[in-house]
């Protein structure tokens, strides 16, 4: 099973917040904030003060879904944004 925090990303999206306001409003480390960027895990308290400064519950901003499904989001995201070599 993999972790997203694609409803996260939402959630910013929809208050039209951005990442850095995110961190400031929750008190969140940069660290725990480029964990979840990363869709690694992250400590219940980081959680816990995401949901508190945005005042949602913890199923609104994470989802824990099968690895397949977690392997074709990220293929499809590749997709939609692919990674440029830089010519050397």
């Amino acid at each position: 099973m993999a972790i997203s925090y694609r409803k996260l990303w939402i959630q910013l999206i929809d208050r039209n917040m951005n990442k850095t306001e995110l961190r400031e409003v929750s008190r969140i480390t940069t660290n725990a904030l480029a964990a979840l960027g990363k869709d690694e895990r992250v400590t219940t308290d980081v959680l816990n003060k995401i949901c508190l400064a945005l005042k949602c519950d913890i199923g609104d901003i994470m989802e824990i879904i099968p690895d397949e499904e977690y392997k074709k989001r990220q293929e499809r995201a590749k997709e939609l944004n692919p990674v440029r070599k830089e010519e050397e």
